[in-house]
């Protein structure tokens, strides 16, 4: 089965609302009579710049290699997206947002070409006491590691890939709660039209995400996050595959269920987030069912568990609309630096399936010189144990990332 994604007439329309968008931007610019200054554009234009360059180094035992392959040391561009996004409407008492982006080397995305793919295309509206209506597409209303952006992660990659999926089309709901003292978002998925499968074998995926604030102090450098997450994963022609790397994304996929005939898979989520001044402490635990008669229903779980200490007294800040914690911004001249240890865990072996057990420790630093650029470089070890082998592999990780 062909998996790459295909560009469809939505994205070419999404391509075209931007242009006119773009329009009467470039108006602007022109003189205007004193009393038509005063009247806000109807809509507005920015651009953003992501780049991510990676070099991954690994040693692995003669285990491993028979495991998963010998593993390049390499480098690679993780990311180079350009984004478009604004308001529409800006006169009305509530704007409509949009955001249109396009990667090289998308992981998602419908492709233009091999390397070249659009990552989202969306436009949000207001609905009144329901909250914010986002139709297009966009990220999945599951797992605290997917719902922000991962730049602001204090480790370098998501590891609980084979339960989530980043970007698919949809219509999804987000609800700020009184006080800001929590959310609440739902979606549903189907993005049959984006990709190599038909309508009919396109199965539909239903999320949602509920999170809560219950300590705010200090101006929120002392919070907790509490959350709670669900995927209904509908089977693509009639199979699920969970499978993930070990946070790097130039490796090869260390655990891997295969095909798995199945109607579809339930997954929950939990997550918690303490932080106390310039110190955070982040987890999560997904479980996963997979509804297989052939495959005797397997059940397969992943977690992590993530410490932070900004060893210069920074606080990542957290943002109470979207229930996430955003990017370090230095407070001196010299820059912001950040130590984070992170263990994690993820077991894919259950009943006939042996998809492989994954356990990971990552020790790194993360330096931000501005706002804008976070040097990362780190190290860890992969035990994965499968098919009664018990093989190590050795990473060390250098990242350079600029966010504009």
């Amino acid at each position: 089965m062909d998996n790459r994604p295909r560009w469809s007439a939505l994205g070419s329309a999404v391509i075209l609302a931007s242009l006119l968008v773009a329009a009467p931007m470039s108006a602007q610019t022109e003189a205007k009579p004193p009393e038509e200054k005063a009247s806000k554009p109807w809509a507005t234009f920015a651009p953003d710049l992501v780049i991510l360059g990676d070099y991954t180094w690994f040693s692995q035992d003669k285990a491993s290699i028979s495991q998963v392959g010998k593993q390049d040391s390499q480098f690679e561009f993780r990311a180079d997206r350009l984004m478009l996004h604004g308001n529409l409407f800006n006169n009305g008492p509530s704007p409509w947002h949009y955001l249109i982006s396009l990667e090289y080397h998308g992981v998602d995305g419908g492709h233009l070409n091999e390397d070249l793919a659009f990552y989202d295309y969306a436009i949000a509206f207001p609905a009144g006491a329901i909250g914010e209506v986002t139709v297009g597409k966009m990220k999945e209303t599951f797992s605290y590691e997917v719902v922000g952006d991962s730049a602001s992660l204090p480790h370098v990659e998501r590891i609980q890939q084979p339960f989530f999926a980043t970007r698919s089309v949809g219509v999804r709901v987000d609800k700020v709660l009184p006080g800001e003292r929590g959310t609440l978002a739902a979606g549903v998925f189907n993005d049959w039209f984006d990709k190599h499968v038909s309508y009919n074998d396109s199965r539909w995926d239903f999320t949602a995400r509920a999170t809560a604030v219950p300590v705010w102090e200090f101006d929120g450098r002392r919070f907790l996050h509490v959350g709670a997450s669900f995927r209904y994963q509908g089977a693509d022609e009639g199979v699920v595959r969970l499978k993930g790397q070990p946070e790097s994304h130039v490796a090869s996929n260390y655990v891997d269920t295969g095909i798995i005939a199945a109607t579809h898979a339930n997954n929950v989520g939990t997550e918690v987030l303490w932080n106390e001044k310039s110190v955070s402490l982040l987890g999560e635990y997904i479980e996963s069912w997979v509804s297989s008669d052939t495959a005797g229903d397997p059940r397969f779980h992943g977690w992590y568990v993530t410490g932070s200490w900004i060893i210069t007294g920074e606080t990542r800040p957290y943002d109470r609309h979207v229930g996430y914690a955003r990017k370090v911004t230095p407070k001196n001249h010299w820059g912001a630096v950040e130590i984070v240890a992170r263990h994690e865990s993820e077991d894919l072996k259950d009943k006939s399936v042996d998809g492989g057990h994954m356990v990971k420790w990552y020790a790194g630093v993360n330096y931000y010189p501005t706002h804008r650029l976070r040097v990362s470089l780190g190290t860890g070890r992969t035990t994965l144990d499968k098919s009664g082998v018990v093989g190590n592999t050795r990473q060390t990780f250098a990242r350079v990332q600029w966010v504009y």
